[in-house]
């Protein structure tokens, strides 16, 4: 047996079921040079200037602050936002920086040059979804064995109710495995809230008192936080890396 007790923090802390980014944006930037001994910058456009267009931008002298950029060659700066840009440089080039979230958290994903370039990266990433997937296929092995039979158990029972533990198993004969369909996700506390009143730690109390396994809800809720809607455990499949493993022989043969 290769795993640990772990609170839901901890769990958290590194998915191995993330994949992909939410909440892409795109951001046009300037990137502007100004003193010969320090790096190029990147600053937002002021909304005076958003109406420029991009050639119109580039190569063109300019104002900036901590937060935003003005062009100043050619274009009237009012006395108002005179002084509160105090430094001068150089626009070298027009940037549409894209940014996504993954499990909150803000992340940059690329600079493009153009915005159809930007946006064409954002709909590959996105796809229609916007996500990347929401099925897994992952090896037993992830399972202890008193979690497998719970499963089986479950999907095995003609007499077995849905659980209204937001997972509900099925079987795939076929392969010898099992499924779990994963109800309201994202298991983040901000969404559980809204759709059930409580916090993960809530339903995770909740799963625990009916009886399933530590080690099912451990994997449940990883992947429940990853917006996976469909998660199969298989024999055959392979493991995932940095997810717990219980099967050792399960895991030397895959």
């Amino acid at each position: 047996m290769n795993s640990t007790t772990e609170t839901p923090d901890m769990l958290g802390a590194s998915n191995p079921f993330v994949r992909g980014y939410d909440n892409l944006s795109i951001e046009r930037l300037l990137l502007i040079t100004y003193a010969n001994d320090c790096p190029p910058c990147f600053r937002s456009i002021h909304d005076s200037r958003a109406h420029l267009l991009d050639d119109a931008r580039e190569l063109f002298a300019c104002l900036f602050n901590d937060d935003f950029a003005l062009i100043s060659e050619g274009q009237a700066i009012p006395d108002e936002l005179d002084e509160h840009f105090q430094s001068t440089g150089l626009v070298r080039q027009v940037i549409y920086a894209v940014t996504g979230e993954i499990l909150n958290e803000r992340q940059h994903v690329g600079d493009l040059y153009s915005l159809e370039e930007a946006q064409a990266m954002v709909h590959r990433l996105s796809f229609d979804t916007g996500h990347y997937s929401r099925a897994w296929e992952i090896s037993t092995a992830h399972l202890t064995d008193e979690a497998l039979r719970h499963l089986e158990g479950r999907v095995g029972n003609v007499d077995s109710r849905p659980t209204g533990l937001l997972f509900e198993p099925f079987a795939l004969p076929d392969c010898n495995g099992v499924g779990c369909k994963l109800i309201g996700t994202p298991w983040t506390d901000d969404n559980l809230v809204k759709i059930e009143g409580n916090p993960y730690s809530s339903l995770r109390q909740e799963q625990l008192d009916a009886g399933t396994p530590e080690a099912l809800v451990n994997v449940l809720y990883l992947a429940a936080l990853a917006d996976v809607r469909l998660l199969i455990f298989d024999p055959d499949a392979a493991v995932l890396n940095g997810l717990a493993i219980y099967d050792e022989i399960a895991t030397r043969s895959t």
